[in-house]
């Protein structure tokens, strides 16, 4: 699909804070021993809590607790280099939430949503990959929705398929089959594969719009609320774009009730640029970005407007009470960012990762150096940040990260957040995602 593949961030964003780009990595070579969750020693599995609708982020089953979502799981040794094993989702519950806590991540209340069962199919067949892309409340009902990516048939001739299908969230959470997302020809340019899907309400109408890569310099803007049947409430020509690559999740940057939209000129180390959203849609270029790997936006110190980070391997510069041009920087390891209010404070914190895991304190003033926190990592291998985000439901954001030991061994790991330490010295939830091996629902 053109090269391009954009991994989400499941529940990036927490208060006004707003993690952008690809998943962030973090190589670690800890001495803790790692020893995964086997299927024989995974937590009973949970029923799904079942919802009434909420206006909480990536709440599938609509009860007001946000959930998490996984892509890339571990596959059993005997079939190391199988088919997409699928997409798991570990349910919010106010059970097994960990010690402390009164709400959070369950990982008995998991879900695998496998491509044989919930893709919908073209010309006969289920797809081969199956990846989670983007999520939100498409049809306005009160369920989050989840935007996945898939390989359709394609002969290379003329304009390829829409590759991405809408799973729809319902009281039990994403139970039935997918839809294929439907755009228009009129909304198409050029023969490049429709992806890199970013939810918003970037025309300020409370309905949430995706955006979709068209081709170089052009976006496809789907208004909705969307049907059942995956078509958008609107859709009009392609849009202008200062890059080839929409990045989410959105989020309104400048307060003016409109979402914005982040657009890297290139996937890797690259320049982007804020587009900026109105009445047409994410219409008008705003503030360029310097040459990054990572690109974070947060409050990081008291001001109207959002402050951007950028991570590259010569430090971190920021640009602070965004779309204005006021530069400055902060010297610290790693060059992929993730931000999130840990202390609960109202101001954000910037997660670095690179050779280790470092978080640096937001204070009214900018960002902070003095009182940086070190985060183990929970196992063996190499870590990364999944996402930052409330799944306790205390007003703090917690940290989640996973790390790798090869294909078939890994560890999910869950910081909380905390008002004195900004995360707690161990996880209050560890699990596998080996637990979703031989799942059948």
């Amino acid at each position: 699909m053109g090269g391009r593949k954009a991994g989400i961030r499941a529940g990036a964003a927490i208060s006004c804070v707003l993690l952008l780009g690809g998943c962030g990595g973090a190589g670690n070579n800890g001495s803790a021993r790692h020893e995964p969750v086997t299927v024989a020693k995974a937590p009973a599995q949970l029923p799904v809590p079942r919802g009434k609708g909420s206006k909480s982020a990536d709440d599938f089953n609509g009860d007001g607790l946000r959930d998490l979502v996984l892509n890339d799981l571990v596959k059993s040794p005997d079939d190391a280099h199988g088919d997409d094993a699928g997409i798991g989702i570990v349910y919010g519950t106010g059970a097994g939430a960990g010690a402390g806590t009164t709400h959070g991540l369950a990982p008995g209340a998991r879900q695998l949503l496998n491509p044989a069962r919930q893709a919908a199919r073209a010309k006969g067949r289920s797809p081969a990959v199956f990846d989670a892309e983007a999520s939100c409340d498409l049809d306005r009902d009160g369920f989050t929705d989840l935007v996945v990516s898939t390989d359709p048939p394609y002969d290379g001739q003329g304009r390829p398929p829409v590759p991405l299908q809408i799973l729809f969230g319902s009281p039990a959470g994403l139970t039935g089959r997918a839809v294929r997302l439907v755009i228009p020809a009129a909304a198409r340019a050029g023969n490049d594969w429709p992806d890199q899907p970013v939810c918003g309400d970037f025309d300020g109408d409370g309905a949430e719009d995706l955006v979709v890569h068209a081709s170089d310099g052009r976006l496809s803007y789907l208004r909705g609320p969307f049907t059942r049947k995956g078509a958008p409430r609107a859709a009009g020509k392609p849009l202008l774009s200062p890059g080839t690559v929409p990045t989410g999740p959105a989020l309104d940057v400048n307060r003016d009730g409109y979402d914005d939209l982040l657009v890297r000129t290139a996937e890797g180390p690259a320049t982007s640029a804020l587009v900026l959203g109105g009445p047409a849609g994410p219409t008008r270029t705003g503030t360029a970005l310097p040459s990054g790997i990572d690109v974070a936006l947060g409050p990081f110190g008291r001001g109207r407007a959002l402050d951007a980070a950028v991570g590259s391997m010569d430090g971190t510069s920021l640009r602070y009470d965004l779309p204005t041009a006021v530069r400055d920087s902060i010297s610290t390891p790693g060059s992929v960012l993730d931000a999130g209010d840990f202390d609960g404070d109202g101001v954000s914190e910037l997660v670095s990762s690179g050779a280790e895991l470092r978080i640096l304190r937001g204070r009214t003033t900018g960002l902070s150096a003095t009182g940086m926190v070190t985060v183990p990592p929970p196992a063996r291998g190499t870590t990364r940040v999944l996402t930052v985000a409330d799944f306790t439901g205390d007003g703090r954001a917690d940290l989640v990260v996973r790390t790798y030991d090869g294909e078939t061994k890994d560890t999910v790991a869950v910081y909380a957040g905390s008002k004195e330490a900004l995360v707690t010295a161990k996880p209050t939830v560890t699990f596998s995602t080996s637990e979703f091996l031989g799942m059948n629902s």
